[in-house]
């Protein structure tokens, strides 16, 4: 999950008093206990005190391409979409961070449906359809994987087999239908079998007491037909699907975040 505890957000850049209103909405929508007169006094508060500032202004390019923008307001305000996903048939999913529900457009009717999940706050993050249309989603901080069922709306929760595995971020099927994702902040890499519902999750790759900002934190992550490279801070890691054995790629910067990977 995203910083959300300092004013001004993590860039402490302010927001528009319409920026704050969804802010302190996402607040309430993720428990914070704040009362209908209580929102109506702190918004205009933070409004005034952390206004918007250094925004840098759109700028158009002049070319020949035309790019055309079509925006679907969400069911519930404040739910922070994240984590879009096209599905096959022609559906657009994404998770409601801040609604703890996954979300589905439908790009011909314009309809957007919601879908409640059952643990609360459990931070939905990753998407992924498996080959029966079924939606997987990461619980960022419920410390699960959960998979919907659109048909009945049902909702299937696996625990990560590993209590210091909290944070699972990004999922992926790979080609024998085995699920694999990140634990971002416990540098692990996990594995669950949708048929027997096991899973497990990878040592972490280097013993490290340097702060989580040193660490290799692993985000995105791909398949390939003999290993699943992931992207962790500063490097590259290779793991084979055969075996428990992995490599780690080092980049030439130290701390670099490298872009989602793909193969």
């Amino acid at each position: 999950m995203h910083e959300l505890s300092r004013p001004g957000g993590a860039c402490g850049n302010g927001y528009t008093a319409e920026g704050w209103a969804t802010a302190v909405r996402m607040m309430t929508n993720h428990g914070v206990p704040l009362s209908k007169e209580e929102v109506a006094t702190l918004t205009p508060y933070l409004a005034q005190n952390y206004p918007e500032k250094n925004k840098v202004a759109a700028v158009v390019v002049p070319g020949p391409t035309k790019v055309s923008m079509k925006i679907w307001k969400a069911s519930t305000p404040g739910s922070r979409p994240h984590d879009p996903l096209a599905a096959r048939d022609g559906s657009l999913w994404y998770t409601g961070q801040m609604a703890n529900v996954l979300g589905r457009v439908d790009p011909k009717t314009g309809q957007v449906k919601e879908y409640p999940l059952k643990t609360a706050h459990s931070g939905p993050h990753g998407l992924v359809e498996d080959s029966d249309g079924n939606i997987w989603y990461t619980g960022n901080t419920g410390a699960l994987i959960g998979k919907l069922d659109p048909k009945t709306a049902a909702v299937t929760e696996y625990p990560m087999p590993d209590p210091n595995a909290k944070d699972p971020h990004t999922l992926i099927f790979d080609k024998a239908g085995i699920l694999w994702f990140t634990v971002q902040n416990a540098n692990r890499i996990g594995r669950l079998d949708p048929k027997s519902a096991k899973s497990s999750c990878s040592h972490r790759p280097r013993r490290s007491r340097a702060p989580t900002a040193w660490r290799s934190t692993p985000r995105a992550i791909c398949s390939s037909s003999s290993s699943v490279p992931t992207r962790w801070r500063g490097s590259i890691r290779r793991r084979w699907k055969s075996a428990s054995t992995s490599c780690r790629i080092l980049l030439p910067v130290r701390g670099a975040l490298p872009s989602p990977a793909t193969t």
